[in-house]
């Protein structure tokens, strides 16, 4: 027969052995939980790290060309390239000048003016001057929110430059921003591209074809002449290779040479 004792030493057992298959199964189910939890973040960086990489988070937003927010980009996601100085200043501040771009599309002529951008066109004819736009594709048109065809990478992938970068300058020349902090940059300006940072132009710059609302970072340093806009039109109307409104133009635009003169 059991005792009051035994019976009592049975059911504490039998509490315990419950208890510890409780808390065993728990202890599984959290495992569980945490498995398919690390599983979802893993996926979700992989994602993000492939957008990245990609270019879906590139500068200046590169496939936003159909948004009226739009910009015109250098990419920030490229390596970073070794660094050069810029070169020393070596031009008449006071002077004016002319970037002559001799290209397959037709001839694109733009006046600089060195005292309002001089650290802009000193830049600019250093590099001519070691023939750096020779031989290069304009990469890049965009007919959506804004219209300009960007140049100056000699990679041909938005994401070259002269390894060294300049500042910003003459950023208040073309008035108030509106109240989605935007200016518009007049159809046969010439600006330069960035990463979205402030001071971080190289090479690459954007012709207007076309009004082009954009925030008021980017140096506006040039102005097309008639000539040259008209050639500008026409690219524009050909459109990009695929299609869209932002992509590789139709007509290809190679510059056979760039040249910087003093006027």
């Amino acid at each position: 027969m059991v005792t009051s004792d035994q019976r009592r030493r049975q059911l504490a057992k039998e509490k315990y052995e419950r208890q510890q298959k409780r808390r065993a199964e728990a202890r599984k189910k959290s495992r569980q939980r945490a498995a398919v939890i690390g599983a979802a973040v893993a996926v979700v960086i992989a994602t993000l790290v492939g957008l990245i990489v990609g270019g879906v988070f590139d500068k200046d937003k590169k496939d936003q060309a159909a948004d009226p927010s739009a910009s015109p980009s250098a990419s920030a996601s490229e390596p970073a390239p070794k660094q050069s100085p810029s070169p020393e200043m070596a031009i008449d501040q006071k002077a004016k000048y002319t970037f002559a771009l001799k290209t397959g599309a037709g001839d694109i002529n733009f006046t600089m003016d060195a005292a309002k951008t001089p650290q802009t066109v000193n830049s600019f004819k250093s590099l001519a001057d070691k023939g750096y736009f020779d031989n290069t594709k304009c990469h890049r048109l965009t007919a959506g929110g804004i219209f300009v065809l960007q140049c100056g990478d000699p990679e041909g992938t938005g994401r070259g430059g002269p390894g060294y970068t300049i500042p910003d300058e003459n950023l208040d020349s073309l008035g108030k921003a509106n109240e989605q902090g935007q200016v518009v940059y007049p159809a046969g300006t010439v600006a330069m591209a960035n990463t979205g940072q402030p001071g971080s132009g190289g090479s690459q710059f954007f012709l207007v074809y076309k009004d082009s609302p954009l925030t008021p970072t980017y140096t506006p340093f040039g102005k097309i002449d008639a000539a040259g806009l008209k050639v500008l039109e026409e690219i524009a109307k050909a459109g990009t290779v695929d299609g869209g409104q932002d992509g590789a133009p139709k007509t290809e635009v190679k510059i056979e040479k760039g040249a910087v003169t003093q006027n």
